[in-house]
């Protein structure tokens, strides 16, 4: 009967044969580059690509930009950010291409004045020309909801802290 026995013999094959299947298998797969939604915290200073740009986030303590604000709404509402914390439109955050995340900002309107400090816990804006993306909540404490777009400034607070799961999600109020 020789070295293996029948059953032996086809319990090999059958498992030479798996083995050769999932072998030619992954060697057609592509490498996969993370999206935002799945870098989680610690994944978030890892330089990625969107749209052919490549971004490199980076400490920026002493980031003070002025440039355009959109807001952003129900199409991400409870979707998972870049940080891995829920989105929630209903309260005050806000993505940026590069600044550390979570951080805390100061947002100002340069045409009314107000001011919020927000929650960045995403990665976006990814249209020329902006630099931060707010939710619908900070769009409406800076007084721009019904136009879409704003100018202001935007200045780095510092470092936020981390999410609780179940915690309280307003991180940010108001700031005059």
């Amino acid at each position: 009967m020789g070295f293996l026995g029948a059953k032996s013999r086809k319990d090999a094959a059958r498992w030479l044969l798996t083995a050769l299947a999932a072998a030619s298998l992954s060697a057609c797969a592509t490498a996969r580059v993370p999206q935002s939604s799945s870098l989680g915290a610690g994944g978030t200073m890892r330089p990625y690509q969107v749209n052919g740009v490549w971004y490199r986030p980076a400490a920026q303590p002493h980031y003070n930009k002025v440039g355009l604000a959109s807001w952003y709404g129900q199409q991400y509402h409870n979707r998972i950010t870049a940080d891995g914390e829920v989105f929630d439109m209903n309260i005050a955050s806000g993505a940026h291409t590069t600044l550390p995340l979570p951080c805390i900002v100061e947002v100002t309107n340069l045409d009314n004045g107000r001011r919020a400090r927000v929650r960045l816990n995403d990665r976006g804006p990814f249209v020329g020309g902006r630099i931060i993306d707010l939710s619908r909540q900070a769009a409406k404490e800076l007084g721009f909801y019904s136009t879409g777009t704003v100018r202001v400034r935007v200045r780095y607070i510092g470092p936020a802290p981390a999410a609780r799961p179940g915690g309280d999600r307003r991180y940010a109020r108001a700031a005059g």
